[in-house]
């Protein structure tokens, strides 16, 4: 395995795209050690920031408090990183394949417009998780992304596709102008869910205080919750789906788009 380990606290953002499986797993230990990174405006070597020990492989494993670096695992297809410790901004952004683990917590723009792979974080994120960049149509058109914290605001927003689940309260706009996919809130959100949404599901297990441009449809079992209770389960994310313990409320919406997507929230008996 290939084990990086921050030599000491960041205070300047570092762009370090080139912590990724698809660039390190062909490399020998020298070639690593002189990879480039952008410090700033000045482009510097990857060893001047971390202890690098073994050779370049589809296991990486991060050390350190990385709040600071952006970009880890941009765009990777295949294999593993594991970071004990922080992660900063972009992390798995445009990410198509492979797992990234972080022990701690993560801050804004989480999976950014991501189509493959699995994003797990142990601890809480930050907004935009899975969001599009600003311009663009589309967030994330696949994978999952999973935090066992809280997160932040607009986070889903304008996804196509994939599953994002969190654990802990969201904050507002989650699922703004969704298109598809499926968001889990465990423990609810803010205000606004939903806002302009088109498309796709968004799953609360706590009250959500719902826009008005939300109609309710009916309280029922939706057959594909079995599916998605098993995949988390995987996770050891709970959720109900058995019609002798409740049912979910459908509420329909947005109206002022207006919009086809759904809102279900559970109801215990």
């Amino acid at each position: 395995m290939l084990t990086l380990t921050l030599k000491e606290a960041l205070t300047v953002p570092l762009e370090a795209e080139v912590l990724s499986p698809d660039v390190l797993a062909s490399l020998s230990h020298d070639a690593i050690r002189a990879l480039p990174v952008m410090l700033g405006k000045r482009q510097m070597r990857l060893d001047e920031f971390f202890d690098i020990e073994g050779d370049g492989g589809d296991e990486i494993e991060l050390r350190g408090d990385l709040s600071k670096v952006k970009w880890i695992g941009r765009g990777m297809t295949r294999g593993r990183i594991r970071i004990t410790g922080n992660a900063g901004m972009h992390l798995g952004a445009y990410m198509k394949g492979g797992n990234i683990e972080v022990t701690g917590n993560a801050t804004d723009w989480v999976g950014g417009e991501m189509s493959g792979g699995t994003i797990h974080i142990r601890g809480n994120a930050g907004g935009q998780l899975g969001s599009a960049y600003r311009g663009s149509v589309s967030g994330m058109s696949g994978g999952t992304i999973l935090v066992e914290g809280s997160a932040g605001i607009e986070i889903g927003m304008r996804m196509k596709r994939g599953l994002i689940a969190v654990r802990g309260p969201v904050r507002d706009f989650a699922g703004l102008q969704m298109k598809g996919g499926t968001i889990v809130l465990l423990s609810g959100a803010e205000q606004r869910t939903g806002a302009w949404m088109v498309r796709g599901t968004i799953i609360s297990l706590q009250p959500l205080k719902l826009m008005p441009t939300f109609a309710t449809a009916c309280v029922y079992n939706p057959s594909f919750m079995g599916l998605y209770a098993r995949h988390l389960a995987r996770f050891n994310f709970a959720l109900p789906h058995e019609p002798n313990a409740g049912g979910y409320r459908r509420h329909i919406g947005d109206a002022s788009v207006p919009g086809k997507g759904e809102i279900l929230v559970w109801e215990a008996k």
